[in-house]
């Protein structure tokens, strides 16, 4: 798995969690319990992560969608 982006931003990382499942694509968001730790701030940013033979779809994918990596 590698990292195709890491934000803060939770509507950024539901519309490509829609992109990538519409496609197909391998993915797993991580660090979304570390909230907890933050008390629920939104200070520690979560990644996705995506199977490493769909990198360069995903990353085409969401360029595509106008959201910066």
């Amino acid at each position: 798995m590698e990292e195709l982006l890491r934000t803060n931003d939770v509507v950024a990382i539901s519309f490509i969690e829609a992109l990538l499942s519409d496609a197909d694509i391998p993915y797993l968001v991580v660090d979304a319990n570390m909230s907890v730790l933050d008390g629920s701030i939104g200070v520690l940013p979560r990644r996705i992560l995506v199977h490493a033979d769909f990198v360069d779809v995903a990353r085409r994918l969401v360029a595509d969608a106008g959201i910066p990596l």
